[in-house]
């Protein structure tokens, strides 16, 4: 096993563990983006803090956007005390927003050149689903911070 698929599958496990916390059934981009997030050190979750997204400010735009959502339909998280979703028991399986999210990323580059910032990148390349509305509710421009993970990619190669 390369050293970058250890670390993908390490990323994927972390995913994994996150979408068990939001009790959900499929591990979705944004619950790569979380596991990005909390991967310190690494160049996404550097480039990440540095527009001010770490693990718990990336949690709140994604709660956001779920309660921006249901009140799109009338329903209001905040009118009920509805408690947070059980921790599934289940392994989550892999989303098709999560796939396309690997599939973009894998597209990027070779795969010995591959690493955490074509991981984000895949991510930031989707122009629908939670990521887009989750960074656009949290005032992140996505196109600007998907530029700043190529300028950074940029910058490794030379």
């Amino acid at each position: 096993m390369s050293a970058f698929d250890a670390y993908l599958h390490a990323v994927i496990v972390r995913a994994m563990d996150e979408a068990r916390e939001d009790g959900s059934t499929t591990t979705d981009a944004h619950h790569l983006l979380l596991s990005l997030a909390a991967d310190q050190g690494s160049t996404a979750q550097q480039v990440l803090a540095s527009v001010g997204l770490d693990r718990a400010a990336v949690r709140d735009a994604v709660d956001r956007e779920f309660e921006h959502s249901l009140s799109m339909v009338g329903v209001s998280p905040a009118a009920y005390a509805c408690p947070r979703p059980s921790r599934g028991s289940r392994q989550p399986k892999m989303g098709a927003s999560a796939r396309l999210a690997l599939e973009r990323s894998f597209a990027s580059a070779r795969k010995k050149d591959l690493g955490s910032a074509h991981l984000l990148l895949g991510i930031l390349r989707a122009h629908i689903g939670t990521v887009p509305r989750a960074l656009a509710l949290a005032g992140i421009d996505q196109a600007e911070l998907a530029e700043r993970v190529r300028q950074t990619l940029h910058s490794q190669d030379q």
